[in-house]
């Protein structure tokens, strides 16, 4: 017996908020931003008006869309009030069912299917669902319903706003299969170019390429693709309460100005790794693989990773790795926008150490104590109390905590 499973999206979810919360801007097109005045000034979502009468779109720069809409009427996000009606609408999707799983703040997959004896099909689920949300909260969700996942989250892209689509073995590749291949999860820019390249533009046309055809062009990635285009995907849906395994900690941060040369990144990469490091000691978790992703200023961008010869929690070794990894990749041909630090391959345990001769061991456990008394001097003062002295260079630049401001965002399907 095939599974039910549902996707809820919320439709232009904090817009929808800030218009239920002002209903003088709700019939006005409206953009929901980050703060302006630090440079996160980019469109998080607009509401139907602005997207549909004026193509405004996720992502770009508020000066952009505001020469596009004159009118566009500009609020700055306020993400507790918008992680507050995340949390109602995950209980309303609990009464459902008990696996109920996130994908950001605004999107769930649920598995309804001991549920349908007691509620009816995934079609009445669904009805019932948009019904209560817009009943109890006073905004729209879209709803796929389909057999599994991937179908399920295509289906809830369909009809927005406010719209139920189901996707059946039967009606599949009626419905899938003509849609673009982007449409499709996990095909992002990249790999959506590397399709076409190959005459791969439908999801049809990938569901019926070769799959060793894929992998060759594609690594793994082509063979999960092809599950994904024919309905083969399987993965449970996650019980609410389950929280996945922490695979890497990460903060990234929109530069206050332009950075311009080393020095400059290198005061970015000291505040970030520091975020990173007394996240992962609360964790007491230790990791081995440091990456780092940069943005410049025309929008391009590029991220590369290594290996530590052991696992480590050490701010001053995170960002030394960190810092090395981008003199190692950056010539400066224009300048740099955004940065961001992460480490991954977690253990619970630094695992063995092989020590030396030259005392270096001494040294890392000094470095440990202080790195220690400094995160009970910010936990008690706050997060710049103490600081490197490089820092005070441009505190215009510097004086932000990533740790204090860290907002949780989507997770990737994997």
């Amino acid at each position: 017996m095939d599974r039910t499973i549902l996707h809820v999206d919320a439709n232009c979810f904090y817009a929808s908020v800030e218009c239920l919360h002002n209903p003088e801007i709700r019939d006005k097109p409206v953009a929901v931003v980050g703060d302006i005045e630090k440079r996160h000034g980019i469109v998080l979502t607009a509401n139907y008006i602005a997207k549909k009468g004026y193509n405004i779109k996720t992502g770009e720069a508020v000066f952009e869309a505001k020469n596009k809409c004159p009118e566009l009427v500009v609020v700055k996000a306020d993400m507790q009030l918008y992680m507050k009606f995340s949390r109602l609408m995950k209980n309303i999707l609990l009464r459902y069912s008990d696996l109920v799983e996130s994908f950001g703040s605004d999107e769930a997959w649920v598995d309804v299917t001991n549920s349908r004896r007691i509620f009816g099909d995934g079609e009445k689920i669904a009805k019932s669902i948009s019904d209560t949300v817009k009943y109890e909260l006073g905004i729209t969700v879209s709803v796929g319903v389909s057999f599994n996942k991937i179908f399920a989250k295509l289906g809830s892209d369909m009809k927005k706003p406010d719209g139920i689509t189901v996707i059946t073995r039967e009606n599949f590749r009626e419905k899938v299969w003509p849609l673009p291949v982007s449409d499709l999860l996990n095909v992002g820019r990249k790999t959506n170019a590397k399709l076409r390249l190959k005459n791969i533009r439908t999801i049809g046309e990938l569901a019926n390429t070769k799959p060793e055809e894929l992998k060759s062009w594609l690594g793994k990635n082509g063979l999960m693709l092809y599950d994904f285009a024919n309905g083969f995907e399987h993965s449970p849906v996650r019980a609410y309460d389950n929280n996945s395994e922490v695979k890497s900690v990460s903060n990234s941060i929109t530069a206050g100005r332009d950075l311009k040369n080393n020095e400059d990144v290198k005061m970015i990469m000291f505040v970030l790794a520091d975020s990173v490091a007394r996240r992962l000691r609360e964790q007491g978790l230790f990791g081995k693989t440091v990456s780092i992703w940069v943005k410049t200023n025309r929008l391009s961008g590029f991220s590369k990773q290594c290996t530590l010869d052991g696992y480590t929690n050490l701010e001053r070794t995170i960002s030394e790795a960190a810092f090395s990894l981008f003199c190692r990749s950056y010539n400066w041909y224009c300048p740099i926008r955004a940065v961001g630090i992460a480490v991954s391959d977690l253990s619970v345990d630094r695992g063995y150490t092989q020590l030396d001769i030259y005392g270096c061991e001494e040294k890392k456990a000094n470095i440990e104590k202080l790195e220690k008394a400094q995160d009970e001097l910010k936990k008690r003062f706050g997060g710049l109390c103490v600081r490197r002295g490089v820092l005070m260079k441009d505190s215009g630049l510097t004086d932000f905590d990533p740790k204090a401001t860290h907002t949780v965002h989507p997770v990737g399907y994997m």
